[in-house]
């Protein structure tokens, strides 16, 4: 399926592609673009089919940030026509941001400004070793400001403090030594090895995966406190407990493949 802005497609039932359709442009961010990526991550979150969704784009940069004609348009807006439009915007990333199945980002050429926000809401994400990343809006005398809770998050507050307040253009290799980019490529393994990874997430098991993507949101940075041990504890009992978990444990000890390897 084809919109105007993006490409979605589902080479299997289990794996949905969401593809930055606007090469000509660097994929750059409009309205439009917004709200179908919106639209698109609703629509995939509510599938309890999808396992793993690849985040990519087509052509020689992932996106380049606001489109310019946008920009143009945004110069003569009012404070209420700037708030609205910038709250499509953040609400769009809370959308990304909140799909319930792992997500995966593959990565080519320029991410700047808004792709750097998509980029940050992916669990797992495959940069080209060509990739050139800039949080470039202080360039512009402008703050990244709906990207900045997700941005600071994946790439750390210190180096976050640094390429927010300098705008410096940096490196696939540097954003892979601060823990942004998981793995590293050449242009031409970098289809290879995003295949490898959403073929491992797709061998795990369904609500495993979700339940995992979620685990991490829900303890990340806070203190180890009794109710926390209870919670977690809880949360392996709920799932040994679940149709699932008892599929994967007599998979394992009879050795063979579990159900949802075959679905």
């Amino acid at each position: 399926m084809t919109t105007t802005t993006i490409e979605l497609r589902r080479p299997t039932p289990q794996v949905a592609e969401v593809w930055l359709n606007r090469p000509d442009i660097r994929n750059a961010m409009n309205g439009t673009l917004i709200a179908e990526l919106a639209a698109a991550f609703a629509a995939l979150s509510a599938d309890e089919d999808v396992r793993v969704v690849l985040l990519a784009a087509h052509g020689k940069a992932f996106c380049a940030g606001a489109d310019l004609n946008f920009m143009r348009e945004m110069a003569d807006y009012s404070w209420e026509q700037n708030r609205a439009d910038a709250q499509k915007l953040a609400d769009m990333l809370w959308q990304i941001d909140q799909c319930p199945v792992p997500l995966v980002g593959r990565l080519q050429g320029d991410c700047y400004a808004g792709g750097m926000g998509l980029a940050s809401m992916c669990d797992v994400l495959v940069a080209s070793d060509n990739v050139t990343f800039c949080l470039s809006e202080a360039r512009l005398g402008l703050l990244p400001a709906t990207i900045s809770p997700y941005v600071a998050r994946a790439m750390g507050v210190q180096a976050a403090r640094r390429y927010m307040v300098t705008a410096e253009r940096f490196t696939a290799a540097q954003a892979q030594t601060m823990g942004f980019v998981h793995e590293l490529c050449t242009p031409d393994t970098l289809d290879a090895k995003v295949a490898e990874l959403v073929a491992a997430i797709v061998a795990n098991g369904p609500a495993a995966s979700r339940a995992c993507k979620q685990l991490v949101r829900d303890v990340a940075g806070r203190e180890i406190t009794a109710e926390l041990r209870a919670e977690t504890a809880r949360r392996i009992a709920d799932i040994r407990a679940s149709d699932e978990g008892k599929e994967g444990l007599q998979s394992f000890l009879q050795k063979r493949k579990p159900a949802w390897v075959s679905q």
